[in-house]
């Protein structure tokens, strides 16, 4: 390829599948300029971070791969969102992915930046075959405690898909009295396809509900904090005690 200009040959390589460098690079690793080799060694590391993001991809859809294996379709991923905070619902949302569409930037919400999570959620909505999104309320929380009132968030959400699963995947929980076969994983939202794609859509969508309260409520900073107990948070409440959005009974040791 040596009647390419540098240039060229970035553009011919950056247009390139895997298997086509490798076939190139056969060539290109016989011309002498340095510029070249250079560009040899940028897409072997461009390729093999692509290889080990894909390679990841498929160990997340392990679960998923081993169900419609066995036949199964409809396969929900269940998660929640805002276990902890001091302020604001508990968000879960339930997800059933296309399996002929892979998005390999699903993760866990936690491990992705706001920008990523609100792009890789429009993926997941415009692509999948179904997902929902419910909450339990402050209220909920304080009469049923966290655990109870997460788990009516996720029955909320998977009832509310506009297509029955025939398999739950869920996080770490596990849902009594649902009549569809659940499979509980730990960590799930980062080992399982579906389950990541529940975290990020529940994530979103509670980030954005504090974002809008926080313009009613503009002394607990929950544009920023989003509800969870930072310091300038419970400063916040020592301030102006408590307002109609926080979880009384996680707060009555501040006030």
């Amino acid at each position: 390829m040596k009647q390419y200009s540098i240039r060229e040959i970035e553009h011919i390589l950056s247009n390139s599948t895997y298997q086509e460098f490798i076939g190139l690079k056969e060539e290109l690793i016989k011309d002498e300029r340095r510029g070249v080799h250079n560009l040899v060694l940028k897409f072997e590391n461009k390729f093999k971070m692509i290889n080990k993001r894909l390679e990841e991809y498929r160990r997340r859809k392990m679960y998923e791969d081993r169900l419609l294996k066995e036949g199964v379709t409809y396969i929900a991923g269940v998660d929640e969102v805002g276990r902890g905070p001091l302020a604001g619902p508990v968000y879960a949302a339930a997800v059933i992915l296309n399996p002929e569409v892979d998005i390999i930037e699903i993760k866990d919400s936690k491990k992705l930046s706001m920008n990523q999570r609100s792009e890789i959620s429009k993926k997941i909505r415009e692509s999948c075959l179904a997902y929902s999104v419910a909450y339990a309320s402050v209220e909920e929380i304080d009469r049923f405690n966290i655990l109870n009132a997460t788990k009516l968030a996720m029955i909320r959400a998977i009832e509310g898909l506009r297509i029955r699963p025939e398999h739950i995947l869920i996080d770490a929980l596990r849902l009594e009295g649902l009549d569809i076969p659940q499979t509980s994983i730990i960590k799930g939202d980062d080992i399982s396809i579906s389950i990541g794609a529940a975290s990020i859509i529940a994530k979103v969508e509670r980030d954005n509900f504090m974002n809008e309260i926080s313009q009613k409520y503009p002394n607990y900073y929950f544009e920023k904090n989003k509800g969870y107990g930072t310091p300038e948070h419970i400063d916040a409440i020592r301030r102006h005690g408590i307002s109609d959005v926080h979880r009384k009974t996680f707060v009555k040791n501040i006030v």
